[in-house]
């Protein structure tokens, strides 16, 4: 396993100036922040992120997603209950998580989660620390906001393909105005308890949530950067 640190910042596309070199670019420098500064995003900032990632195409045109978005007290009450939840609760997801991680896909988890602990000063093996940075997720990294997307149980895969689309375009419009995100699977491990706390029906399903904010640039969970693999190891060409 290769466990040297990505650089922080990836290269922007000079090579192209036009729209694919500022969508490389924000590709390039939109991460996963685990370290968040306690500052709030104007409302106008967010509402911008929220009509670009509006734009997101779905199956039929559906727009299944429904996005709760929380902000000061309402950060800190949902921060504080789900996080004494989780600390004491199963997860109770209303999407299945993987059955299993397997051949490079477990080396790529495992990579990553290497990077993470590294960062962080975790020994390979302390469970007890790992466990602790796990619920980090709870805590939402320290964000003034989150973002919990739902979608119509209804629409089952194809509405939570949708929303996958959708948590893409706003993390990258989010990156465009400077605000960082991560993108947490964990949050909707606690579907069930998400639903009580906003007073949702049971017809939502929790997607994920999306912890934002501006990133705490001198956080050591900030320090890395995952890999991508090559173009060739995901795409068969067929021209015959």
């Amino acid at each position: 396993m290769n466990d040297v640190v990505s650089p922080v910042r990836a290269p922007s596309d000079d090579a192209d100036p036009g729209p694919a070199g500022v969508l490389g670019t924000l590709l390039a420098q939109r991460y996963s922040c685990r370290g968040f500064l306690p500052h709030p995003v104007p409302r106008a900032t967010i509402t911008r992120i929220l009509e670009l990632a509006q734009r997101t195409a779905s199956w039929c045109n559906a727009q299944p997603w429904q996005v709760i978005v929380t902000s000061g007290a309402a950060t800190e009450r949902f921060r504080a209950a789900i996080y004494q939840h989780a600390i004491s609760s199963k997860a109770d997801a209303d999407i299945p998580f993987p059955r299993e991680y397997r051949g490079v896909y477990l080396a790529r988890r495992r990579e990553c989660g290497f990077q993470l602990y590294d960062s962080v000063g975790i020994k390979r093996g302390d469970r007890e620390a790992s466990a602790r940075q796990g619920l980090e997720n709870f805590r939402l990294f320290g964000a003034p906001h989150v973002a919990i997307v739902t979608s119509d149980e209804a629409l089952g895969v194809y509405g939570a393909v949708d929303c996958g689309a959708y948590v893409s375009n706003f993390a990258l419009a989010a990156r465009s105005m400077d605000v960082a995100t991560i993108a947490q699977a964990a949050l909707a491990s606690q579907s069930k308890f998400v639903r009580s706390h906003f007073g949702l029906g049971d017809d939502r399903l929790v997607v994920c949530g999306i912890s934002f904010g501006y990133e705490d640039t001198a956080h050591p969970a900030n320090g890395f950067r995952t890999r991508r693999a090559d173009v060739s190891d995901a795409v068969t060409w067929v021209d015959a």
